[in-house]
């Protein structure tokens, strides 16, 4: 991803030619993003690269994990939920990596309305580009069908910024957003989508090796966009499944323990078929 993280301002019609390249992508995965109402939910935080089914890249101990729930008519609440964190070896194409599971009890997402979960992961060093990459991770999980917090802002150093609501998105529907930087529009950042292509199983902490799609050519692997300069993109998600939305190199702490960091902002959303 050198070439997106290190190349300055690109023009749309660069960003075309460029030629393709594996992505890495921090998931944060839960089966579903909209509940009837309150239950246990099992997250699983896995450094990897979606479309391929990895090979997935060992994490650090994330520095922070939280929920902010939004209750109508109350101040918004956030939990601290580091101390659900616990480490596994998450399985990929034959090889397995540190990765995290996290198993949230029914009380700390009880409430109706929209609780948007929020990973800092410590940066990972990409030793091949010889710099850290650090992206903070967000996914929205609504319960009840009550529209509350979703298109607020974490306070994040870097963040998508929901325009379209992050969850109940059909198959074909185009979603649209803001990239910010310490809470300003990025204007031409630059951002990559990829599709989750491989099953999740969560009781044996692995990536499924039958992919649901096969991408007729490398460029089909992920779809890439510049934002406009209002800093908002827009983004047609043509099929049913999760898809991260990664917004790269736009925060303003440039390095890390001597060397480049490139920090980036990533969106989870879920998309369902109309039956």
């Amino acid at each position: 991803m050198n070439f997106l993280r290190r190349a300055g301002v690109l023009t749309l019609a660069g960003c075309l030619a460029a030629l393709p390249v594996q992505a890495h992508f921090q998931t944060l995965y839960v089966q579903e993003s909209t509940l009837e109402r309150g239950t246990d939910l099992e997250f699983a935080l896995v450094f990897t690269h979606p479309f391929q089914g990895g090979p997935t890249m060992p994490m650090a101990e994330p520095r922070s994990f939280s929920v902010t729930t939004y209750r109508a008519g109350a101040e918004p609440v956030k939990t601290d939920l580091k101390k659900y964190l616990r480490p596994v070896e998450w399985k990929a194409g034959g090889r397995r990596a540190a990765a995290f599971r996290a198993s949230i009890p029914r009380e700390v997402v009880r409430s109706l309305g929209d609780h948007v979960f929020v990973l800092e992961p410590e940066p990972y060093l990409e030793t091949e580009e010889d710099l850290y990459i650090q992206q903070f991770t967000k996914v929205v999980v609504n319960v009840g069908g009550v529209p509350s917090g979703w298109a607020n802002t974490q306070g994040l150093p870097v963040e998508i910024q929901p325009l379209t609501r992050p969850y109940g998105i059909w198959t074909g529907g185009v979603f649209r957003a803001i990239v910010l930087s310490d809470g300003k529009p990025v204007p031409f950042a630059r951002v990559e989508i990829e599709y989750l292509n491989h099953p999740v199983d969560l009781k044996t902490g692995a990536f499924g090796r039958k992919a649901h799609v096969t991408a007729p050519h490398a460029a089909y692997e992920r779809l890439s966009v510049v934002a406009d300069t209002e800093g908002v993109i827009a983004v047609g998600l043509p099929k049913a499944g999760w898809w991260g939305i990664a917004a790269l190199d736009i925060g303003t702490a440039r390095s890390h323990k001597g060397k480049t960091m490139s920090q980036d902002a990533v969106l989870w959303v879920q998309v369902k078929d109309m039956k």
